[in-house]
């Protein structure tokens, strides 16, 4: 008997109605300075944006969200926020944003736009009417300014360092410090002021009334601290799950590594989200709010998404867990019991603007280990094996009941640039890291649209802000579109598939007939099949195969590294 035999087969039920579009939506992320580019300067912006809608309509997504357009002084890619009620020049104007959003909702793709709530840009005229201000001002009540410890307040005020390396602490010139999570350049807001709280509750008035369609909240586990900003023995780091500790079985009284510790999960989050949810529920078409937290183990994460707090929160576990079936198995069955359990959608993940692409993670001899960036000198993943895992992966990911979100190029098959030149790197983790993580440069790398235009016709000036890989050649989205089999057509395929057979709102009962290493259930009248294992499994007999994640022999068998949707009879 396998362990397989113990399990429940019946995992998740199926709805009879669709019901709110965030339920089970398939959600496509635009990192905006990499998707297209209009003005020709080599940055992406929301002209270039809106210039390529016809794709992700074309692909079948339901919604797109953008990552951070705010005025900035782009110390962090835009998540130093300077003015979060304007467009940086960069990226346009608050007429290119609405017309954006016109022409989104016109293709029938609802619009999430990113929040920045735990810091602000130092060039924020909150921060600078603070710096300007004296100790024990009202303006620096607004952030987490305190007197340094050691006999002349030499040291910073506890022991928290930044997620991007260093001291969480910097020094003013009159001697206090304000901390800082990530970036000296994004102080971190103090969320116990009430100024902070109205502040933020009318900025998400400010776009609501634009028209958007709901709110990605970065960090938004942080935010509130805890009382005294105690010391902690433990280590924030960047989004990769390198402790090697099973998210499922953390206790709640965290003290370890990642993100855990007093400046993370605090209770106090979730009175500004409860509130943050009468804010949207004034106004109509179902708005929704998601939490990027990475909080363990699940049971704290479901707290986000409790009736009256927010609508989803991205399911980091299941793109932290390793490529292997017994454990993604029971990472799925525990989203599901845990979202389930407060009537809450399970969403899936597995790439995004913060880690490696999925399709270079599987190719390294880890499979989905997570590094903080892949660069020269490090070891270099498996192109081929990387984006036959890779489609594997997604096309089991968008069989699953929920919602699910896709990261700009992932339905090209994009790997990372992981041979970027260092001098080249524009993330702050590398700099004040000294280069002992290379960043997230690799994954946010412009796309490539036109095989044979110069810049693979990112901009039409051939420019791009970061180089692209050669092989990016072979990966753009013109020589895809139309030819059976490719990345793009099978990601386009699944999810025609996945909208006629309603697989979103649908639920999942194991099929334990295919072992150990394969990952196999029933959603409505599609069975997916995952062959994680080195052997191939025989297929049911008269099965039809609705598409796959790689050709098929012929011979009734589904090859390693692949998976299939069936209709059985």
């Amino acid at each position: 008997m396998t362990s397989l035999d113990t399990r429940s087969l019946l995992v998740h039920a199926p709805s009879d109605s669709d019901g709110e579009w965030w339920r089970h939506a398939v959600i496509y992320q635009v990192y905006p300075r990499s998707f297209a580019d209009g003005s020709g300067d080599g940055v992406g912006d929301l002209p270039g944006v809106t210039s390529r809608l016809d794709h992700l309509a074309a692909l079948g997504v339901d919604a797109v969200w953008l990552s951070p357009f705010y005025r900035s002084p782009q110390a962090d890619a835009g998540y130093d926020v300077a003015d979060y009620r304007d467009v940086d020049p960069l990226f346009g104007t608050l007429d290119d944003f609405d017309a954006l959003l016109a022409r989104a909702h016109g293709l029938g793709l609802r619009v999430v736009v990113d929040l920045v709530p735990n810091h602000t840009s130092d060039e924020h005229v909150w921060f600078r009417a603070a710096a300007a201000s004296a100790p024990g001002s009202a303006e620096r009540a607004r952030y987490h300014f305190r007197e340094g410890r050691g006999e002349s307040g030499e040291l910073p005020p506890n022991n928290w360092d930044s997620i991007f390396g260093g001291p969480a602490w910097t020094r003013v010139p009159d001697g206090q410090w304000y901390l800082h999570l990530f970036d000296s350049r994004q102080p971190d807001l103090n969320w116990e002021h009430p100024e902070v709280r109205a502040e933020f509750e009318d900025v998400l008035r400010f776009w609501l009334d634009r028209g958007v369609d709901g709110f990605r909240i970065d960090v938004a586990h942080g935010m509130v601290k805890a009382p005294g900003l105690p010391d902690w023995s433990g280590h924030v780091s960047m989004i990769d799950g390198s402790d090697g500790v099973d998210p499922l079985d953390r206790a709640d009284e965290v003290t370890g590594s990642g993100n855990q510790g007093p400046m993370f999960d605090q209770d106090g989050v979730h009175d500004i989200y409860r509130a943050w949810n009468r804010v949207l529920a004034a106004y109509d078409g179902d708005r929704a709010l998601v939490a990027e937290a990475w909080v363990e183990p699940l049971s704290r994460l479901a707290r986000y998404v409790r009736p009256d707090e927010m609508q989803q929160a991205f399911n980091f576990a299941f793109l932290a867990t390793p490529w292997h079936a017994p454990a993604l198995r029971e990472v799925i069955e525990a989203s599901y019991a845990t979202n389930d359990s407060v009537g809450a959608p399970t969403t899936w993940v597995m790439s995004n603007h913060d880690v490696v692409r999925h399709a270079s993670r599987l190719g390294l001899s880890e499979p989905n280990a997570r590094p903080n960036g892949i660069g020269r000198g490090d070891e270099q993943p498996d192109e081929q094996l990387g984006l036959r895992r890779a489609r594997s992966a997604s096309l089991l990911m968008l069989g699953l009941p929920g919602s699910a979100y896709l990261y700009q190029g992932e339905e090209l098959g994009l790997p990372d640039h992981t041979d970027l030149p260092d001098d080249l790197r524009q993330d702050p983790a590398y700099f004040r890291t000294g280069g002992a993580e290379r960043g997230r440069d690799g994954c946010r790398v412009p796309l490539p649209w036109e095989a044979g235009a110069p810049g693979l016709g990112f901009s039409p000036a051939g420019l791009t802000w970061l180089p692209q890989p050669a092989s990016w050649t072979a990966y753009a989205a013109d020589v895809q579109r139309g030819v059976p089999g490719s990345t793009y057509e099978t990601y386009r395929a699944a999810l025609v598939t996945r909208r006629a057979d309603r697989l979103g709102t649908g639920g999942l009962t194991w099929d334990h007939t295919f072992g150990d290493d394969v990952i196999a259930f029933r959603n409505r009248d599609v069975l997916v099949v995952a062959n994680l294992g080195s052997l191939p499994v025989a297929l049911p007999e008269g099965a039809a195969v609705l598409l796959s994640s790689a050709d098929l022999p012929g011979d009734g068998t589904l090859p390693a590294d692949t998976t299939a949707w069936l209709r059985t009879r």
